[in-house]
């Protein structure tokens, strides 16, 4: 049997030793990972760019929405506004005192001998500070809110010519139980007597004396 020699087989040895050395391998794997490390944090990195990019088109459209947002509620208190002084305004319309109701009732009223003089309206508005709500040992006492007060008072010069001179209280009578005035004036002082005369006469003219009433309207808040 021949006997066969591998003259070759210590460079083959070597050349095995040397491919399994732990230090290349080591090397080799080190490079590997810090390949991968570069490739993971180059796609870390792309992606927090990216979301970045996205973030700031939200804040973005976040900041128009929120400026949107704070026109809404300007242009909402505007409205609100407008509309509390539309309803003032129609409040005031709907309640204000007219004359030409007054003057029809006036001439309603008729009593013999009674002439009417002058005719006197006195018409005021009073303004009222709000109070705010307190706090006290009790609880919460509210406020209320600023108003004005509308004041009203209607003054009558007239002449009592009856043969007793005493036409002037059913004048005064008649004034109180007609229901323009009984719905208007102020039950406590709806009609008084202010001021009343002593009898007189001219030449040639029945006695007479002259009176003044006043009515006091019932105050009106706004």
């Amino acid at each position: 049997m021949p006997i066969r020699i591998n003259l070759l087989s210590e460079a083959l040895a070597e050349e095995d030793l040397r491919r399994r050395d732990p230090v290349k391998r080591s090397i080799y794997i080190g490079f590997f990972l810090v390949a991968l490390s570069l490739v993971v944090f180059s796609s870390t990195w792309l992606e927090y760019k990216l979301l970045q990019e996205k973030k700031s088109q939200v804040d973005i459209e976040i900041d128009s929405h929120t400026n949107e947002y704070a026109q809404v509620v300007v242009n909402l208190r505007s409205i609100s506004d407008s509309q509390h002084r539309l309803d003032e305004l129609q409040e005031l319309n709907t309640n204000r005192f007219l004359q030409g109701n007054l003057l029809n009732a006036l001439q309603q009223v008729y009593v013999p001998n009674i002439q009417l003089l002058r005719i006197k309206l006195d018409q005021s508005y009073v303004y009222r500070d709000g109070v705010p709500a307190r706090t006290n040992s009790f609880g919460v006492l509210p406020g209320s809110p600023p108003a004005s007060v509308e004041r009203i008072t209607l003054t009558l010069d007239g002449k009592d010519s009856s043969p007793n001179l005493d036409q002037m209280n059913h004048y005064k009578e008649a004034l109180a139980k007609l229901d323009y005035f009984k719905s208007n004036l102020d039950p406590t002082n709806a009609v008084k007597l202010s001021n009343l005369s002593s009898p007189q006469s001219n030449y040639g003219s029945k006695p007479f004396v002259l009176f003044t009433l006043e009515c006091r309207f019932l105050d009106k808040s706004r």
